[in-house]
């Protein structure tokens, strides 16, 4: 893999550094992306597997930083994509602040969109090229107390569909969507939900999750739900009514649930 150049967004913790490390531990350079500064660590935490490694701190709910993120290739080929940066607000959300929402919604769908819709613009022409969205099986669940990142991931599982089908006839470019359930991250306590029913359970490995994208990816498979349970979930919701869905999440979501378990 000498000299391929990969990009993996959200890559300061969880999913998104995971799946860092194996790019870099594969052989990629790569270019690292988070709206925070931990990105700078998470790093230097890559380049132990000898490959040249770029940080970029930079919003992805915007336009101009997807753009100076893809300008931190300088013109190098981008081979391998990892779009997995997304946030949410947890609580209810008539509760929600416009600037929260809009910023779930743009981190999680606008930049998403304009990132792939940029890179495989270039992996059509040249039959050449590899991308990672992660979305979720929330995206299957009405989710009460968590409506908007539900609502955003539900786009991303639809959409990411939607444009296999339309590049099922580019050779040589795979486009994956990698679906987790709840997973050991930094993702409940930014979203405000550590006192919620599925903020307190046990909740997978993050690199396993990553692991079984990436080996999906590699394999040129169109997505991959991670573990079981989830399997079983996505499964479900096929059949049990979406009022039905609704209430079991809010059982999950709701602020304070975890408290009333105990």
């Amino acid at each position: 893999m000498a000299g391929k150049l990969a990009i993996v967004t959200g890559a300061s913790t969880g999913i998104g550094f995971e799946l860092a490390t194996i790019a870099a531990r594969e052989g990629y350079d790569l270019i690292v992306v988070a709206d925070e500064p931990l990105i700078d660590a998470a790093a230097r935490d890559f380049k132990q597997f000898g490959t040249d490694v770029q940080s970029v701190e930079a919003d992805l709910s915007t336009i101009d930083g997807v753009d100076r993120m893809l300008a931190a290739a300088n013109g190098r080929q981008i081979d391998l994509v990892c779009a997995n940066a997304g946030i949410s607000k947890g609580g209810p959300f008539l509760d929600e602040s416009v600037a929260d929402w809009r910023h779930s919604v743009d981190t999680n769908v606008t930049g998403t969109v304009y990132l792939l819709q940029k890179v495989l613009r270039d992996m059509v022409a040249r039959d050449s090229g590899k991308v990672l969205v992660t979305g979720s099986i929330v995206g299957y669940i009405p989710g009460a107390f968590n409506a908007i990142y539900n609502a955003t991931k539900a786009f991303i599982d639809n959409f990411t569909e939607a444009l296999r089908n339309e590049l099922k006839d580019a050779d040589g470019v795979t486009l994956t969507t990698l679906m987790p359930g709840a997973t050991e991250t930094e993702f409940f306590a930014r979203a405000d939900m550590l006192d919620t029913s599925v903020g307190q359970s046990k909740k997978a490995d993050p690199a396993k999750v990553a692991q079984d994208g990436w080996d999906a990816l590699m394999a040129g498979k169109g997505h991959i739900v991670s573990g079981v349970a989830n399997k079983l979930q996505v499964l479900a919701s096929g059949v049990v009514p979406q009022s039905t869905l609704a209430q079991l999440h809010r059982g999950m979501a709701e602020p304070g649930s975890g408290d009333a378990k105990e």
